[in-house]
């Protein structure tokens, strides 16, 4: 099993995705691919040219991160619209936080399905929970490690979701999408400062790029309270997901699929326990009260539930058939399919700036994905360019000396005596 890092669940990215929004670096470099060496002399002498090649490997994780991209923008512009949808008859963010995280506790009955249907050597249940919670140190996982390195994610996570929820009834699922794609840049900061990451001057660009972005969304409504409000819940929600990302690096690592999947797991089991009496304590104050269980949209909070648990299964596992970059571009296939649904649904205006500043902070994104390598390969690639171009000029030439008027003039007999 490889080892990658855990993405929580973000809101934007469906209550599952929501509290941790992911930061996706590829555990194998994704480059261009390199060019074959000439494959001999050609009849005439000519040296074959370079060719980019791409493998089957490649071409099947292609194929796989294509239906990733489709199921990761599907599943998190799904469980942001329906969100949206279900504050109109249930007006409760933090039960809907609440009862979508308690869904984390099938991750680990999910990988154990997964594992009895592929693995050559199956274990039982308590076999594989045994070896999963050595990722939790050499005693498993004890009441006081379950406090110390469980129970703090689960709290950002719970702010996270809630945050990003909360915001979601204040302004537009198309601004929400796109200011938490801003917790890429927050990552980056963290884990320079924090982490002590190689510092790249493109991301430093990216961070500003998001920063700017997010002045540009709040000039776009005009500074308004209710949209400074909704502004600052997302900023908040998407700097609790870093924080989560980090601390994550920080304290635990990296952990193998069936760790991340009991990790989450364990998510679920704290939400039940420590975060129920929060709804109820909402309920009998009336701040989040409803008059009657029948007045819930039931299909609504199972259907955003199911909508953020596929979203964290492909995020969290769909590593193991893909590269993590493209996962990543998913979300940021979501927000013009959030534009769309909002075009039609709401009131929203697509001023210049609103525009400008969903460009400046999708590029922030993009540019954020870019490995740490990506300057090697680039000069790998422009040196390849600049060969090929070379040996097509000097085949060109060639060409131009062998053609049919050079050889009529050295046929051509000279009449001078």
């Amino acid at each position: 099993h490889k080892k990658h890092p855990i993405y929580p669940v973000q809101v934007c990215r469906p209550l599952t995705a929501f509290s941790s929004p992911g930061e996706e670096r590829p555990r194998e470099p994704l480059g261009p691919a390199e060019a074959q060496a000439p494959g001999g002399a050609e009849a005439g002498g000519r040296t074959s040219r370079r060719h980019w090649t791409c493998s089957r490997a490649q071409l099947h994780k292609t194929f796989w991160g294509v239906a990733v991209v489709l199921c990761v923008c599907a599943s998190w512009a799904g469980s942001t619209q329906l969100a949206k949808l279900t504050f109109a008859k249930f007006d409760a963010p933090f039960t809907l936080t609440w009862f979508a995280t308690n869904w984390n506790f099938l991750f680990f009955p999910l990988y154990y399905a997964g594992h009895v249907c592929k693995s050559t050597e199956k274990q039982s249940v308590k076999q594989r929970y045994r070896e999963c919670c050595r990722f939790f140190g050499d005693n498993g996982l004890t009441l006081k490690v379950f406090f110390t390195k469980a129970a703090p994610f689960g709290v950002l996570w719970t702010l996270t979701n809630y945050l990003y929820l909360h915001a979601i009834k204040k302004i537009n699922t198309t601004d929400v999408s796109v200011l938490f794609c801003c917790n890429k840049a927050f990552v980056f900061l963290l884990s320079w400062i924090v982490l002590r990451d190689r510092f790249m001057g493109v991301r430093i660009v990216a961070a500003i790029l998001a920063i700017a972005g997010i002045v540009m969304m709040t000039y776009a409504d005009g500074f308004h309270s209710h949209s400074v409000i909704g502004i600052a819940l997302v900023v908040g929600s998407a700097s609790m997901s870093a924080l989560y990302k980090v601390l994550f690096k920080l304290l635990l690592g990296s952990a193998k699929f069936g760790e991340a999947a009991l990790f989450l797991s364990i998510l679920g089991v704290f939400n039940i326990i420590f975060i129920t009496c929060i709804p109820i304590l909402l309920y009998f104050t009336k701040v989040e009260y409803w008059s009657s269980f029948d007045d819930i949209p039931w299909g609504n909070l199972c259907g955003f539930s199911v909508l953020l648990l596929t979203f964290n299964i492909v995020l969290n596992f769909g590593i193991a058939v893909t590269y993590p970059t493209l996962m990543s571009l998913g979300i940021v296939l979501s927000v013009p399919v959030n534009a769309v649904v909002d075009h039609y649904t709401s009131q929203i205006v697509f001023n210049g700036v609103r525009v400008i500043a969903i460009i400046i902070i999708g590029l922030g994104f993009l540019l954020l994905l870019l490995p740490e390598e990506w300057d090697v390969w680039l000069i790998k690639l422009l040196t390849h360019l600049k060969v090929r171009k070379k040996e097509e000029t000097v085949e060109g030439g060639a060409d131009l000396g062998s053609g049919p008027q050079n050889r009529s003039r050295r046929a051509r007999p000279s009449f001078a005596r």
